[in-house]
């Protein structure tokens, strides 16, 4: 196993198991969470590591042929596919007490297994860094949830734009260049994962490049921040106007990755649809104000002190209206986990949905548990009811899991949700943190 532990690891993983701390786990695609509802959630948590942030950051060790290292990476799904994705590209990965550590010094490859690319949507942004460094790179079209085209134009384009040639054939993108050469990119639409594509790729691109109409989500600056401790030229970040100064070398740094911004969302939702009263342990409450202000509107007790989060729900929440943008606006991730929450809330809300069009699947589960949802087009209309029943329901996707566990913790009766892997692929250890603040949830083998 030693002598040959990436090829191992890599064959494995084509069997749904992945490498976690020293050892194989196989992800059982056929688990469900038994959920007993009807417990009010009380105590402290504390918010695990961002995905959104890990996994570019984890992109971002590729431009640097010596050592990254990284801290609070959650144990996620998600995480562990980006992680062999870079060691079948060559790079040393270690694991220990919490800690990555990351040498892509003998990066050998520069293609994306299509296996690898297919389970996830974020594997497209290994493509910049790939390109970044090697100015070529070969990978498929990526998968995850289907909660919507997500089109990979705007990635292409700005690619095309930094001098890039691109190919297709039998379904894979084909990038080369002699040069990256830096461009003024105008995006179409402030893409999260396009704007970090083409920070990663412009980090050796001579001259600078400016990206207008950018993504200004937190998880963008925490890239930035990243990448400057290693020695690159970033400036704007957090803004809509971000520049990159090419540079010839990165440096070797730790790194400490951001709190998850919609796992301290889906906590603090958690504890308003059972009437609870919790303490969030979270850094930066300034990126969850959306959150924050919807759940005070709803009639929820907010206050902050330091690092911490205090939430105090009332017997019965009122509707609110909510509509999905961009950061700083309420963010799409956390739509479908505040309508679960709203199903119970006194009166009716309306959500528009102006990000993803297929985010709406969940509410045919959620109508099984006794929910009153209607929707049409981007708006979906919640009238709410006085309680909802347990029942037999699925995740549809990554946060669509999330809403059916909240749904579960407030009903009555056992609720038993399936296709758990979708839950597992953004969210460490929930169903852990839920029962430590009053929850009663199992997990079932199949």
């Amino acid at each position: 196993m030693k002598a040959n532990g990436s090829f191992y690891i890599h064959t494995l993983c084509k069997l749904d198991i992945i490498y976690s701390k020293n050892k194989i786990e196989r992800v059982n695609k056929m688990s469900s969470y038994i959920i007993e509802g009807g417990r009010k959630l009380e105590g402290e948590v504390t918010v695990s590591g961002s995905k959104n942030a890990s996994l570019p950051i984890i992109a971002a060790s590729i431009l640097n042929p010596g050592t990254t290292r990284l801290y609070n990476i959650p144990n996620i799904h998600d995480t562990q596919i980006t992680l062999e994705i870079l060691r079948y590209l060559g790079c040393k990965v270690k694991k220990h007490n919490g800690k990555i550590e990351i040498n892509s010094k003998k990066i050998n490859k520069k293609e994306i297994p299509e296996h690898l690319m297919s389970q996830m949507r974020s594997t497209v942004i290994l493509a910049g860094a790939i390109m970044g460094r090697f100015k070529e790179a070969k990978f498929s079209y990526p998968g995850g949830c289907d909660i919507g085209a997500r089109p990979i134009d705007l990635h292409l384009s700005a690619f095309k734009k930094l001098g890039v040639n691109i190919v297709e054939d039998s379904g894979f993108i084909i990038c080369k260049a002699d040069r990256i050469i830096g461009t003024n990119i105008d995006l179409d639409f402030p893409s999260v994962g396009a704007t970090e594509n083409i920070i990663l790729a412009s980090i050796y691109a001579e001259g600078t490049t400016q990206i207008t109409n950018a993504a200004m989500e937190p998880e963008i600056v925490d890239l930035a921040k990243c990448l400057n401790k290693m020695g690159a030229k970033i400036t704007g970040a957090g803004t809509n106007i971000i520049k990159i100064t090419g540079v010839q070398k990165l440096k070797d740094i730790g790194y400490k990755v951001m709190q998850d911004r919609i796992e301290a969302g889906t906590l603090l939702c958690a504890g308003a649809i059972t009437g609870g009263d919790i303490c969030l342990n979270y850094r930066t409450p300034e990126h969850i104000t959306p959150i924050l202000n919807k759940l005070e509107e709803a009639g929820c007790s907010i206050s902050i002190e330091k690092n911490k989060v205090y939430m105090q729900a009332p017997k019965k929440m009122k509707a609110v209206d909510i509509k999905t943008m961009p950061y700083p606006g309420f963010p799409t991730d956390m739509q479908s986990i505040f309508a679960s929450t709203l199903t119970t809330a006194k009166g009716t809300s309306v959500i528009v949905e102006n990000i993803f069009e297929n985010r709406y699947r969940y509410t045919a589960e959620l109508n099984k548990m006794g929910a009153k949802i209607t929707t049409e087009g981007k708006t979906a209309v919640i009238k709410g009811v006085r309680k909802l029943s347990g029942a037999t329901v699925k995740s549809t996707d990554l946060r669509g899991g999330a809403c059916m566990v909240l749904a579960g913790l407030s009903a009555k009766g056992i609720t038993t949700v399936t296709n758990v892997e979708y839950i597992l692929r953004g969210y460490e250890n929930l169903d852990k943190k839920l029962n430590n603040l009053g929850a009663k949830i199992t997990i079932q083998k199949d």
